[in-house]
């Protein structure tokens, strides 16, 4: 196959299919949404046997069990796939509206207009449930899609689009509207973003290793973010028995994702109550824990850290440990050591808790809550198209708004400069 006149005419599709897309009222698009939702449902038993196949193809590559599981379509994941596409037709639809609308001196009005990027072509790894999760948002959103998930999920992504067509057949909307690309080839990922001419964002969701390449190569502006070094740091003013009950959830809730806690910061005055206490946690559940000499010296089983376990995003039963003195070198270390991803802080001292929110420079800044709830669905944005730790146009999880942009408008009523 010649890969790039292949992505050339994809970009066509997908540019002609985005002009429809965003004249599409909200009915058309829900009722896309829906019949995708109820064509999942309904197929249930093929994106099972489908998926089948892409796992015994993982384990006989001898994929890790972490990659393995973030392929596996269980009946839970394919119903919580139908849900969120259920839930996104459910948002509000963003586009077209307009606010601050205001009177100038001149008597025009002057207000601005939520509009679609247009072509948005998203490059994943692992997940199958993200094409239907991106597929949803970029509907809802007007925006046409490009899908290109990993290779090791191209049974489970066809089975899971054949879905989605279905769906925009359904609504009188073309199917072009989202493609799933149907090649493996790593050049598809080259020739996708330098599509200039036809693909206006590039969202990747994948490992660093991916988004780096991505980084040097893309052409086209992109949504992203690098790796997720997410901490929790626990004050001595801070509930023990909350802090302990938040810091077990970040780290061991789930391992392998963006926002679990890689990084856990005691301070010293509290450590004593709370550190040997988590460790036995920790042990319990198979955590490795790596920690400074103040930490060890509370927990001996804790081994040495390194300087790179700073910044180590493990994605793993692994977690590093730091005594610190004070507020401000929690901060400091998360400064020096974060990925602006996600940070916490437990404390029952609202000074404290608002200088945290107002001085970490982080997409998602928390009190008294688990680094995991830094995710679309649980800040009510339906499905997510993933995580932004850019500070331009969306910055955290991505939604609805996050994947349309603003105009001006002007109202007048044969208003002349003068």
């Amino acid at each position: 196959m010649d890969i790039q006149s292949y992505m050339v005419g994809i970009g066509r599709q997908a540019r002609a299919a985005a002009r429809v897309l965003a004249r599409a009222d909200s009915e058309s698009k829900n009722r896309a949404l829906s019949a995708i939702a109820a064509a999942i449902r309904r197929d249930a038993e093929r994106l099972s046997a489908a998926n089948a196949k892409d796992v015994r193809s993982a384990r006989a590559r001898k994929l890790d069990p972490a990659a393995i599981d973030r392929l596996t379509l269980t009946p839970q994941v394919i119903e919580a796939m139908a849900a969120g596409v259920e839930q996104v037709a459910a948002l509000p639809d963003p586009v077209g509206e307009i606010s601050d609308l205001k009177y100038r001196p001149s008597g025009i009005q002057v207000g601005r207009m939520r509009v679609p990027l247009g072509v948005i072509g998203i490059i994943y790894e692992s997940r199958p449930n993200v094409t239907a999760d991106a597929a949803a948002l970029c509907l809802k959103s007007g925006n046409a899609a490009i899908l290109r998930g990993g290779s090791e999920a191209i049974h489970s992504n066809q089975a899971i689009a054949l879905c989605v067509h279905e769906g925009l057949q359904h609504a009188g909307l073309p199917q072009s509207a989202v493609q799933v690309l149907e090649v493996t080839d790593r050049a598809a990922v080259g020739e996708l973003v330098s599509l200039q001419e036809y693909v206006d964002v590039i969202v990747p969701r994948g490992g660093k290793g991916l988004i780096e390449r991505l980084m040097r190569e893309s052409r086209i502006p992109m949504i992203k973010h690098l790796h997720g070094v997410c901490h929790v740091y626990i004050d001595d003013r801070a509930d023990a028995a909350k802090a302990i009950r938040i810091a077990d959830n970040a780290k061991t809730q789930r391992y392998g994702t963006c926002n679990t806690m890689e990084t856990l910061l005691v301070h010293a005055a509290i450590a004593a109550r709370v550190l040997p206490a988590l460790a036995e946690l920790y042990r319990e559940k198979g955590v490795e824990l790596r920690g400074d000499d103040a930490a060890r010296e509370l927990v001996p089983a804790i081994k040495e850290a390194s300087e790179d376990d700073w910044y180590a995003e493990y994605l793993a039963p692994i977690l590093a440990i730091r005594i610190v003195s004070d507020l401000d070198e929690a901060m400091q270390h998360i400064a020096t050591y974060g990925s602006q991803h996600t940070d916490a802080i437990v404390t029952e001292d609202i000074t404290r808790a608002r200088r945290f929110l107002r001085e970490v420079d982080s997409s998602s800044v928390m009190v008294n809550a688990s680094t995991r709830f830094a995710d679309g669905f649980e800040y009510g944005l339906g499905a997510e198209i993933g995580i932004s730790t850019d500070k331009l146009h969306a910055r955290g999880p991505v939604g609805l708004e996050g994947l349309t942009s603003l105009k001006f408008v002007v109202l007048g009523d044969g208003h002349v400069r003068r």
